[in-house]
C-alpha cells in the first residue's frame, strides 16, 4: 500500500507520545515496556449531515489512510511490528459532530482489520470512544494482540491533543505497547478456576 499524505485525510496534524515506566513500586519492572499512541487530527467529513446520512462512503475512503499512517509510526517508534504485544483504539469527536463519526472510522473493518494486519494481531482490538472539547484526556485501553485473555498485557494509556479536536474534528488514535503491566502477577484468564456467584455465597453474604 502506498504510504498516503497526511492531507489525502484531512489530517491536520499528527501527535506521537511515548512512554516507559523504568520504576514501579521501588523497583525496575522485569521487562520495562514502551507504551505509546498516534493521534491524527482530522476534519470531521461528516459535518452538519443528518443522523440518517450514510458514512461508508467517506469511511472507506479516509479509515484506511489512518489506519495505515497510525500504524507505520507506531511501528517505527516501538522497533517494528513483531516488538508491539498489546495494541488498542480510539477516537474523540469533536462537539459539533455525531458520536458515531468517530466509530465510522475504527469501527469498521477499514480501520479496525488494517490496524490488526500492519501490527501482526489476531485479537479483536479494544477501544475508547467520546465527543469531547479541545484538550480532554481519554484514556486508552489495550490487550494483547493476539491472545486477548492474556490479563499481563490489559493496560491503558492516556491520549491528549491539546488544541484538538475542535468542534468540527475527529481526533483518531492508534496505541500500543511492547510489553506486559510492570510487575504483571495476577494470573491468566485461560488457567483461571472457574468462579461463579454461587461458589463464593459464603463470602459474599
Amino acid at each position: 500500500m502506498t504510504r498516503p499524505s497526511s492531507s489525502d485525510a484531512g489530517v491536520r496534524k499528527l501527535v506521537l507520545y511515548r512512554e516507559e515506566v523504568l520504576n514501579e513500586n521501588g523497583s525496575r519492572p522485569e521487562r520495562p515496556a514502551l507504551r505509546a499512541t498516534v493521534a491524527a487530527v482530522i476534519h470531521n467529513p461528516w459535518l452538519g449531515t443528518g443522523p440518517a446520512a450514510d458514512l461508508s462512503a467517506a469511511a472507506e475512503a479516509i479509515a484506511p489512510q489512518l489506519a495505515k499512517m497510525l500504524t507505520d509510526r507506531l511501528i517505527a517508534d516501538l522497533g517494528g511490528a513483531e516488538a508491539i504485544e498489546a495494541f488498542g483504539k480510539a477516537a474523540i469527536v469533536g462537539t459539533a459532530g455525531e458520536i458515531e463519526h468517530g466509530g465510522a472510522l475504527i469501527h469498521t473493518p477499514y480501520f479496525g482489520n488494517l490496524m490488526r494486519d500492519f501490527l501482526q494481531g489476531e485479537s479483536i482490538i479494544c477501544f475508547a470512544d467520546a465527543r469531547a472539547e479541545a484538550g480532554e484526556t481519554l484514556v486508552v485501553p489495550m490487550w494483547h494482540k493476539s491472545a486477548a485473555a492474556t490479563r499481563s498485557h490489559y493496560q491503558t494509556i492516556a491520549a491528549r491533543i491539546s488544541d484538538g479536536p475542535r468542534a468540527d474534528e475527529i481526533v483518531i488514535i492508534a496505541a500500543a505497547s511492547t510489553g506486559p503491566r510492570p510487575h504483571a502477577r495476577i494470573g491468566d484468564r485461560k488457567t483461571d478456576p472457574i468462579i461463579r456467584a454461587k461458589d463464593l455465597e459464603s463470602a459474599l453474604a
